[in-house]
């Protein structure tokens, strides 16, 4: 046994509270080398004249990625607290394992096993239920609709008239939003991410220069009041996007610093590093990367901290938001981000809480800090199997396990799952403008874990490369959309709602990959339903046996509507079928 990749550790995503009477723990090892493993546990204090009281039980081997294994069990302490540990087998050895390391047979002592001391129900992660059933749509306000021309910046170009450049306005504003809300309701979405609409110099938006007002080419604020209860009356959620750890150049307590220098009350407001505060050739100054208009904000002064948690609260109080949006979350201390969390959801309990992370993110997710994160290493995996061709089917099944295991499952169930942004080349540019790969994109993520969200216009096949080629203006031409692709999202995005289990109310599990053919087959599970998913992401024909037994069952294609006789399908290039079993059919 390879003693040295087994890895435990309590409270975090390899042992942690997924309800306020279930403990959920995991266990690493190295691939392929555990043949059973079972979890040892009791209460701390249940004893005999043996020695401490225990009992065991099987865990399920939930994922495998390139080097390891991970292993999993559901346990109900009787009394909410845990003693336990793990008795592992391979293909010529026993042994017990515990947080003082291995034993050759279990000792019957609480002090050689892990801890979950208490299961405390204010510690257990919990992040709103309506985002588990949400599907976004990413709007960049400057670039989806103009429907107020009097608004319009100066230099504003015609609508679409050119590719965008980094400076470039095309005059994009609430009004237009709220003219295009019946194409959003007809597509399905039912929540909007908006990238910054708060006063700034740039078409991003993302120097603020005024966290209290609306940039002024967007409208005012009854527009944008409108344009919530609007969204609201369509059972559309907003989630506004803020920039906390760093202000744009023009922001005024910045501005002071400039012009007073060591004088200006504002000086700790940011991370100044000598006097003068020069911002060129080079900023002497903390910045967002190194960009001298992005000075970054020292969020631990008590007084920034206070400016910034009024704006979490403002935007909620006046404008009844639904959720946050937090940009270089990463870079922004933890105390601060508790102290937000105290503060939106003592507002709005339900309020969503989403972080720009584009790493491991576990130290945010504890359920003091965020509900959610950017799930980049599911974006990352997905368009270097569909889009990209850069892993195989057996390789992408591996990401998806450590995407998966690396956090709880509640955790998982509203992780925000995207596949292009403002920040990202167009998904369609990275297929090669192949339209089939796209859809493959599409279908797994609208029938994954998680919270999908769609970038505007991926859906009518906008292409681009990255910022500024990915910030295009929406089409709006009917002629010029690919309604086909259109009608394609609007079917996915529809059988998610139809059927839960293919969204948040059914069990990922990873059935069969397949290297040579690049198909591989996967199912979403609950106590009385499993869909089956199988997918070609090649450029050939493909004949499959699905492992499944449909004896006495009444398996249905949910895309064609068809009744399936048999187990064996056949797939074409870039096709998939989706296959609901009711049990007991």
């Amino acid at each position: 046994m390879f003693k040295e990749a087994i890895y435990h550790r309590p409270k975090d995503n390899f042992a942690y509270a997924f309800d306020r009477e279930t403990l959920h723990i995991r266990l690493k090892a190295k691939k392929g080398d555990l043949t059973k493993a079972y979890l040892i546990y009791g209460d701390p204090y249940q004893w005999t004249k043996e020695g401490w009281s225990n009992l065991t039980k099987p865990m399920t081997l939930e994922g495998t990625d390139d080097l390891f294994d991970y292993w999993f069990v559901k346990v109900k302490p009787e009394f909410r607290r845990l003693r336990y540990g793990f008795e592992l087998y391979s293909q010529n050895e026993r042994i017990v394992y515990g947080e003082r390391g291995f034993k050759e047979k279990d000792p019957r002592d609480t002090s050689f096993y892990f801890c979950f001391p208490f299961l405390n129900e204010v510690d257990i992660f919990k992040a709103p239920e309506w985002v588990k059933e949400t599907v976004w749509y990413q709007i960049f306000p400057e670039r989806f609709a103009n429907g107020d021309p009097k608004l319009n910046p100066k230099g504003t170009l015609p609508w679409g008239s050119r590719d965008p450049k980094a400076d470039s306005f095309f005059g994009g504003d609430f009004e237009g939003i709220i003219n295009n809300i019946d194409y959003l309701t007809d597509l399905g979405i039912n929540g909007i991410y908006f990238t910054p609409i708060f006063m700034a110099k740039s078409n991003h938006k993302y120097d603020t220069i005024d966290y209290f007002e609306i940039d002024s080419q967007f409208g005012d604020k009854e527009t944008f009041k409108r344009l919530i209860n609007i969204c609201h009356q369509n059972g559309i959620r907003v989630m506004l996007d803020a920039v906390f750890n760093h202000s744009g150049f023009y922001f005024e307590a910045f501005q002071d610093v400039l012009k007073n220098q060591e004088q200006s009350e504002y000086k700790d407001w940011f991370h100044l590093k000598e006097f003068p505060v020069q911002p060129l050739p080079e900023p002497n100054y903390d910045t967002f990367a190194f960009t001298h208009a992005m000075p970054k904000l020292n969020t631990e002064h008590p007084q920034v901290k206070e400016y910034l948690l009024q704006v979490g609260r403002y935007w909620i109080e006046e404008f009844n938001i639904d959720g946050w949006r937090l940009d270089v979350a990463n870079e922004v201390d933890h105390q601060f981000w508790r102290e937000f969390r105290q503060v939106v959801k003592t507002l709005k309990p339900d309020a969503y809480i989403l972080g720009e992370i584009w790493h491991d993110s576990m130290p945010w997710l504890l359920g003091d800090q965020f509900d959610a994160v950017m799930n980049y290493p599911f974006t990352e995996a997905s368009l270097d199997f569909f889009a990209k061709s850069e892993l195989n089917a057996e390789q992408f099944g591996q990401q998806l396990s450590k995407v998966l295991c690396s956090y709880p499952k509640h955790v998982n169930e509203v992780a925000f799952n995207l596949l292009g942004s403002h920040d990202t080349p167009r998904i369609l540019t990275i297929c090669s403008d192949n339209k089939e790969k796209l859809k493959l994109l599409f279908l797994f993520q609208l029938t994954f874990i998680g919270t999908p969200c769609i970038y505007y216009g991926d859906e009518i096949g906008l292409d681009g490369e990255n910022d500024p080629g990915c910030r295009k203006c929406m089409v709006w031409n009917e002629e010029e959309q690919d309604t086909e692709l259109f009608s394609f999202v609007k079917k996915m995005i529809a059988l998610r709602k139809e059927y839960p289990v293919l969204g948040n109310y059914g069990e990922f599990a990873l059935i069969e990959t397949n290297s040579e053919t690049n198909h591989f087959i996967y199912a979403k599970k609950s106590a009385t339903e499993t869909i089956l998913i199988a997918v070609n992401n090649s450029n050939k024909d493909i004949q499959l046996n699905l492992p499944y037994d449909f004896t006495e069952k009444k398996p249905i294609d949910l895309w064609d509507a068809k009744l399936i006789k048999s187990s064996k399908v056949e797939l074409e290039p870039f096709g998939f079928t989706i296959i609901q079993i009711v049990e007991n059919s």
